[in-house]
């Protein structure tokens, strides 16, 4: 039986290597090499790396009994994509949900990035954008010096950062998750103020991020998560055991 997990996740990695472990042929495809480097080899795993079309992806799911879907609760152009490539394969698709954070009372919540950008447009003090190189962009009109980006430790974080203009005494590249006490020294250091994040749930340090917003006096702005219907690892692996 093969299965190609899409991933990139730390769901992701472990449930392929749970399917690897019952001797399913498992084929996990990551968007960055930082998703191949976390991924546990094995010798019933391979690792497709870089972000794929839907024409890519009806490629990487031939021969596949079933595909799941543990990508970034936020990465919704790859979950449509995914869908369309399963959808025109006819391989049976099942969406690995991550369970959700309850949000800190005092957080200030936001549809997209752009609607916080525009909210701290009115604000003054430094801000540490934990949202990923992608939604950068989206803060273009504050001041580059209160901007401060934490991204992945790779070229193209950093020239994501670069095209903003923003300092690189500003720019913290570095691969979480992150503790509570190395969020709290961040924010020391740079007199942080405003704190935006996602909600990327236990697995991700978002209470790490939100108690250490508590501890500084920090605002904690969350980008709201989309809403979608998925499955847990327990149900998928019970599919996945009926296939075999």
């Amino acid at each position: 039986m093969k299965a190609v997990v899409f991933s990139g996740t730390t769901e992701g990695r472990q449930f392929s290597k749970i399917l690897a472990n019952l001797g399913v042929e498992v084929l996990v495809s990551v968007a960055t090499e930082i998703g191949a480097e976390e991924q546990d080899e094995n010798e019933n795993i391979t690792i497709h790396v870089g972000r794929c079309t839907a024409a890519e992806m009806t490629k990487l799911l031939h021969g596949a009994s079933i595909c799941v879907d543990a990508t970034h609760p936020y990465a919704t152009e790859a979950t449509r994509t995914i869908c369309e490539a399963c959808e025109t394969t006819g391989v049976e698709y099942h969406r690995l949900l991550r369970t959700e954070s309850e949000l800190p009372k005092n957080s200030i919540v936001f549809e997209t990035a752009a609607e916080a950008a525009e909210y701290l447009e009115s604000t003054a003090g430094n801000v540490l954008l934990t949202t990923g190189a992608k939604e950068l962009s989206a803060f273009k009109n504050l001041d580059i010096k209160r901007i401060f980006p934490r991204v992945l430790p790779t070229l193209d974080g950093i020239r994501a950062c670069e095209a903003l203009d923003i300092p690189h005494r500003n720019i913290i590249a570095m691969q979480g998750p992150f503790s509570l006490d190395l969020n709290r020294v961040i924010l020391e250091q740079f007199n942080i103020q405003w704190l935006v994040t996602k909600d990327g749930g236990a697995v991700g340090g978002f209470m790490e991020k939100a108690k250490a917003c508590e501890y500084c006096g920090a605002h904690l702005l969350v980008l709201r998560r989309p809403r979608e219907n998925g499955e847990t690892v327990e149900s998928i692996l019970e599919r996945c055991r009926e296939l075999l």
